[in-house]
C-alpha cells in the first residue's frame, strides 16, 4: 500500500476507534460470530474507492477476506453490491464507518464527474479537476475524477507553471509575454499555462507560445473567438463557474478542455451501506 494512502486510512482509523482501537461496543458485546458482509449502493452512482475500502478493511483485520464485486469506474444502480467482506464479524463492523466515509466520497466525486462529461456532449474535450480538493485525500480524489471519465489537471504547484493575475501583481517584472518566457527559462521542462480575461490579454500572450491558455470567465461567443485565435498555437481551456447546465454550450466553443472545481469542491457522498449477514 502506498505510504500516504497507508497514512490516512490509520488517522481516519484513529478518528473512530481511537489509538487503543477500541470498538466498546462490540468490546461490551464480546463475540466470536463469523460471516459476511457486502457493501451496497442505495442509489444509481459511479463506483470509485473500492481499493481504498479493502484496505481499511485489511488495516482493521488483515484475517478478513475482501473482494471487490464492481470495480473503479463501473456504473451500478441502486441495490447493487459493490463490494463483499467475510470473516470476524467484530472487525467487519470496527471498520464498517472508516469504509463508507472513504467509498461514499469518491463514488460522489466519479458520479458527479460522470454526469459534467456526460453534459458536455463532447468526447474528444477534458472536463478537468482543479486543486480545489479536501486536505489530504487529492490523490484519492483525482483518482475518482479518473473513474467519472475526467482527466486530471496539475496534482499541485509543482508539477506545471500557471501564471495567474496575482503572480503578475507580485513579480513585477514586466508584461504577461515576459513572465512566460521568463518561466521558460527558468523550467524548460514544464508546460506553462496562463490565465487571460480578455482577448487583448490573449493576444499578448500568444506573442510567446504558452503550452496552454486558461480563458477566464468569458462568455461562449468570446471563447469561440479565443479558439479561433489560438488555432494551431496553443491548447485552451476554460474556467470559472462553469455548471451542468452551461458545460454544453462552453464545450461547443471548440475549446479543448474545462476545468470544473466543482467535481471535488461540490460532490455529494453517495448513499452505502454495509449489509451483515451471520
Amino acid at each position: 500500500m502506498d505510504a500516504c494512502l497507508h497514512d490516512l486510512i490509520e488517522r481516519a482509523l484513529v478518528e473512530d476507534l481511537g489509538p487503543e482501537r477500541l470498538d466498546a461496543t462490540c468490546a461490551a458485546l464480546a463475540s466470536d460470530a463469523v460471516g459476511s458482509a457486502v457493501v451496497r449502493t442505495r442509489e444509481d452512482c459511479r463506483v470509485a474507492g473500492m481499493s481504498v475500502a479493502a484496505a481499511v478493511f485489511r488495516a482493521v483485520d488483515e484475517s478478513l477476506s475482501v473482494k471487490v464485486m464492481m470495480p473503479d469506474g463501473s456504473d451500478v444502480k441502486a441495490g447493487d453490491g459493490v463490494l463483499e467482506v467475510s470473516g470476524r464479524a467484530t472487525s467487519m463492523l470496527m471498520a464498517e464507518r472508516t469504509v463508507l466515509n472513504f467509498a461514499q466520497r469518491l463514488c460522489g466525486v466519479a458520479t458527479l464527474t460522470r454526469a459534467f462529461v456526460r453534459a458536455a456532449n463532447r468526447p474528444e474535450m477534458a472536463v478537468l479537476d482543479t486543486r480545489k480538493t479536501t486536505p489530504g485525500w487529492r490523490a484519492l480524489e483525482k483518482a475518482a475524477v479518473v473513474c467519472g471519465g475526467g482527466v486530471n489537471h496539475r496534482m499541485g504547484l509543482f508539477d506545471a507553471v500557471m501564471i495567474k493575475d496575482n503572480h503578475l501583481a507580485l513579480w513585477g517584472g514586466g508584461s504577461i509575454a515576459k513572465a512566460v518566457q521568463t518561466a521558460r527559462m527558468r523550467f524548460p521542462g514544464l508546460k506553462i499555462e496562463v490565465e487571460v480575461d480578455t482577448l487583448d490579454q490573449l493576444r499578448e500572450v500568444l506573442m510567446a507560445q504558452p503550452d496552454w491558455v486558461l480563458l477566464d470567465n468569458m462568455e461562449p461567443e468570446r471563447l469561440r473567438q479565443a479558439v479561433e485565435m489560438c488555432r494551431g498555437g496553443c491548447r485552451t481551456e476554460a474556467s470559472g463557474g462553469i455548471t451542468l447546465s452551461t458545460i454544453e454550450a462552453v464545450a461547443a466553443t471548440g475549446v479543448d478542455a474545462v476545468s470544473v472545481g466543482a467535481l471535488t469542491h461540490s460532490a455529494v457522498a453517495i448513499d452505502l451501506g454495509l449489509d451483515v449477514g451471520i
